[in-house]
């Protein structure tokens, strides 16, 4: 079930789109259900608005139909015009979808870099993946939280989980501004790629809200292995619903269940 974000988008109009999109690819619904392995009876109620869709099944339409999740459900895209309902259709149930692009906040990345390292950077575990990983859910469990962006970094679904994009060149360009020490160390005889911070965050530019979150991130995975936080990664909605190579939709989180999920929904109904 779709859960509640910013932006207005009924079920219906979810349908219409599905079926203005269809169209506008030159495919049957025949066609488009056999592309997605559902039935075209299925379908038939998904364009009509009375089907609620799985986050699987919504992106695999997207992907079909050639548009990104995000655009697919964003409420003002005016890349297609939809049919409208007729006007003895029954109200219909509003949910709210929020749409944003993340945008690279770059002090905020520097300091939460330095404040997940202050407290893990003595931890015989904690290597590149595991500061990768970390990273991830503390941008991810924040958004899903606060519908904002903590630092903004986006993500690609790569083979070992979600990857911060030019996260490598960023850490570099820290240990040239002497605000990290890159060391190489052996941790269960695999060579590890260590970064240990030379400079304490600017806990002036964190809020309560984002710190605690980063603890919470850290108290719950900070003692965990490369390969356990990696697996665990794998089974996170978001990570799980994109495909291989692609960015990762930050709005992916709504779609979260336990024990990922970490926001409270009270219409959450399943």
């Amino acid at each position: 079930m779709l859960k509640t974000m910013e932006m207005e988008l009924s079920q219906k109009q979810i349908g219409c789109r599905v079926m203005t999109l269809r169209k506008m690819k030159g495919l049957t619904q025949e066609e488009l259900a056999a592309r997605i392995g559902l039935s075209r009876s299925s379908l038939i109620q998904i364009e009509k608005g009375n089907r609620n869709l799985t986050v699987i099944e919504l992106h695999k339409i997207a992907s079909t139909l050639s548009i990104s999740l995000d655009d697919f459900l964003y409420a003002g895209n005016s890349g297609y015009q939809e049919e409208k309902p007729l006007e003895n259709n029954p109200p219909e149930q509003k949910l709210n979808i929020r749409i944003s692009i993340p945008e690279l906040q770059v002090d905020k990345l520097k300091n939460v870099l330095l404040y997940i390292l202050e407290r893990c950077a003595g931890k015989p575990n904690v290597g590149e993946t595991v500061l990768n990983k970390l990273l991830y859910f503390c941008d991810f469990n924040y958004y899903e939280l606060y519908e904002e962006h903590l630092t903004g970094i986006r993500y690609k679904k790569l083979p070992y989980g979600p990857v911060p994009q030019n996260l490598d060149v960023f850490l570099q360009q820290m240990v040239a501004a002497n605000l990290l020490k890159q060391v190489f160390t052996e941790y269960h005889g695999f060579r590890q790629t260590r970064y240990l911070p030379l400079e304490k965050a600017n806990l002036q530019l964190l809020s309560a809200a984002e710190k605690t979150v980063i603890d919470e991130v850290i108290l719950y995975m900070g003692d965990w292995t490369a390969s356990k936080i990696s697996d665990y990664s794998h089974k996170d909605i978001p990570w799980q619903a994109t495909e291989d190579g692609d960015y990762i939709s930050y709005n992916l989180v709504f779609y979260r269940r336990p024990p990922f999920s970490v926001r409270t929904y009270p219409d959450d109904d399943d």
